[in-house]
Parts: C-alpha cells; structure tokens; sequence
C-alpha cells in the first residue's frame, strides 16, 4: 500500500506542454525529460533500497553523475567528513540535505527522513539537459536543467526539501499517489519544503513567499515559480508552460483520469486545495509557521493511512489542534476556517481524541499536563491497590494453608 512511486518536482502537465512546443529544441528535451522518468518508473531496482547499511546517523554523501543515468556507476564528490567540493551543486544538495536533516530533527524530534537515521544520499549531474528532480524511494535525484526554461535544479531550498519530504510521507502515512491522497502526498511535500525554507531563513508566515521552485526558473521563462501555496493557479503563466492549473477550491477540484498521463488523477494539480489550506491556517495564527501549523500537520502525517483523503486529513489536523492546543483554541478555529475556505467540511462536532494531551506549546498547557498526571496518578494508585489486594489474598492463602498442616 504504500507508495514506490518516482516523485517529481516538476509535474508531467509542464512536460507534456513543452513536448508541442513550436521549438524543436524544447520538444526534444522535455521528450527526453518524460521517457527517462518513464524508464525510472519502470526500474524497480534502484529504488525501495532502504537496508541496514543505509541506517547510519543521517550521514550526508553526494554522488556525481558525470550526465549519466546510470547512478550505481555515479562517484562519490563529498562526504559527511569530507571538504566542500569545487563544485558548486554537490555543495548545495550537501547543504540542503543537512538543512532538511536539521530542520526535522531540531523542530519535530525526528531522527531523519525514516526517523530511524536513515543516510541521505544525492545524486548530481543526472543526465543532459534533464528538467528534473526527484526521489526514488531512498534517494534525491538532481537534474541540470536545459538552461533554457529551468536553470540547475539544486538551486531551491525547497526542492531539496519538497523531494524529502516524499520519504517522510513514504515511511509514516504511506499515502497511495493517486487521486486524493496524491495530491495530499504531494501537498505534504510542498507544506515542508516550504517550511525547511522558512525555518532555514527565519521567516515568519507572513514574510515567507510561499512558492516552490522559484529559483530554478531562468530568466527567460515569466512566472513565480512552478506552484504557490498562497496562490494557487497564479504560479505561472507564460507561452512556454501555459497557465497554473492549480485550483485552490474543491469547486473546481479536477478529476483527471489515474493513468501517467492524467498524473495518477491529477496529484500534482489537486494539491493546490490542501496547500491553500496550510497557508491560511499558518497565516491566521500567525509567527512561524513550522510552529504551531507545522505540528498540526506532521502529527496528522503520522496519524493518516495510505488512503486518507482530503476530508479525512482535515478532521484530523482539527483533532491534532485540540490534541496539542486545546478545544476551541486559535489554533484549531483556525484550521477549522482554513478547509471550509477551501470547500472542505470539517464536522462542527468530531470526537475527541481518547490519547491524554501532549500539548508542545500553546493555551491551556499547564492545564493539561496537570489532567494528564492526575489521570496517571490515578491509575497508579488502582493498581497499587490491585496488587496490594492480590498480595493480601496470596498471603491468606498461605496462612490459611499453614494453619491445615499444624
């Protein structure tokens, strides 16, 4: 059930455009572009690579490709121990993996991108003019770009984060990458590129820009970047790329056919409903947005099954805000307000969650804490009563036994 998908960055509706370009150029390297990510889906044995050996405190290492596709013949260009390279995309992916690394162990407790420490591997150079990156199943893939509509695909932050994250979802909910949980699954990966960045920069959720893949673009192609979490249908619009399909509303949620072509139902273009959602959500609470929004989501990553659907999801990020900040907070009016602005329903009455509180921050903590040690001070007492009792009964039974023998 869980996903051993190739996942992309850049989504195959840009690439498909690209390919009935009047350019030659351009249809030939996005052709190029859509039958290497074919034949990577189809290769099982470069992905789901995950052993012992890859177990290894986070471990950074950065492979060079050299244009080839071949990556067990790619050689090793810097080490977690290793001097910085000459080369300047070994160093970003370098930097941006222990970035990522950094910001889920430092902000959600989580000891890499499996939480077990799993080794991060990046691969640089893959192929020519490959307008792409991607994670297969254990590792980050980075194209170079044609440097005609995208620039060296290590330049965004996000990117390397967005990827990641792909292997965050893959060993906690799984999500299936299809129709609505795909596009949950890349939403996901949009909400925590975006934060790495934010928490990286230090940018609170009204200064950040909310766009992914802004700096890959070259300066020929018009657009923001290859989608928005504030904005989502207003990324890009140009002759090259067409104009954002992203909806930002359920109304026109679209249901694209579960094939390759329709992008397994359209996971990369529905996500722009659950993107909306986190941005409103983290701007109406307000400050960072890794804090008390990033929480709510990535409790709720944990809790979710691969076929969770929007709905779903959203019931239980309004849970995981009563969990963590109590019924009826800010945090949770504001999720609340956040999927019915985007046409998804939250039941104005969903069962509380029976896990005592574990609240990191925010109204009514203290209160909390105070339930939760009654509540075990409690059920520490009945069974020190229990085996108290059942001490009493066994030492009866002794006496009693004592007293038949004399």
């Amino acid at each position: 059930m869980h996903c051993s998908c190739i996942n992309c960055i850049v989504p195959p509706h840009i690439l498909l455009r690209l390919v009935q370009s009047e350019k030659k150029e351009l249809r030939q390297i996005a052709m190029r572009t859509l039958l290497t990510t074919t034949r990577l889906r189809g290769q099982r044995s470069i992905r789901a690579r995950l052993t012992l050996a890859d177990i290894g405190a986070a471990q950074r290492t950065v492979y060079d490709c050299r244009n080839s596709i071949n990556l067990s013949a790619a050689r090793v260009a810097r080490t977690e121990d290793g001097q910085a390279s000459s080369d300047a995309s070994v160093n970003r992916v370098f930097d941006g993996l222990g970035a990522t690394r950094d910001f889920y162990k430092e902000v959600y407790e989580r000891d890499s991108i499996d939480g077990r420490g799993m080794r991060l591997n990046g691969f640089v150079h893959y192929d020519r003019d490959y307008n792409n990156a991607f994670w297969d199943g254990s590792q980050m893939v980075f194209g170079d770009g044609d440097g005609v509509l995208f620039s060296d695909f290590t330049g965004s932050l996000d990117v390397i984060g967005h990827e990641l994250a792909h292997g965050v979802t893959e060993s906690s909910a799984g999500l299936v990458y299809h129709r609505q949980p795909g596009a949950l699954n890349e939403s996901i990966s949009d909400v925590f590129g975006s934060l790495v960045k934010q928490w990286t920069l230090k940018q609170s959720a009204e200064d950040a820009d909310w766009l992914i893949g802004a700096d890959i673009f070259t300066p020929a192609i018009a657009g923001d970047a290859l989608r928005s979490l504030k904005n989502p249908g207003g990324a890009y619009d140009n002759d090259a790329f067409g104009k954002d399909p992203q909806p930002d509303h359920m109304s026109r949620y679209e249901d694209l056919p579960d094939t390759d072509e329709g992008d397994f139902g359209g996971v990369h273009i529905n996500s722009g409903i659950p993107n909306k959602a986190f941005y409103l959500a983290a701007t109406d609470i307000g400050g960072y947005a890794w804090e008390a929004p990033g929480h709510i989501w990535y409790e709720s990553l944990k809790a979710s099954s691969p076929t969770t659907d929007f709905r779903g999801f959203a019931e239980l990020t309004f849970m995981m805000a009563d969990r963590l900040y109590g019924a009826g907070s800010r945090e949770q009016q504001a999720v609340a307000a956040a999927w019915q602005d985007v046409g998804v329903r939250v039941p104005p009455v969903v069962a509380r969650m029976e896990t005592p509180p574990r609240a990191r921050r925010g109204n009514g903590q203290s209160q909390r804490e105070e339930d939760s040690l009654a509540a075990l001070s409690r059920q520490v007492a009945a069974l020190a009563e229990q085996v108290s009792a059942l001490s009493r009964e066994v030492n009866g039974g002794k006496s009693r036994r004592v007293a038949t023998r004399n």
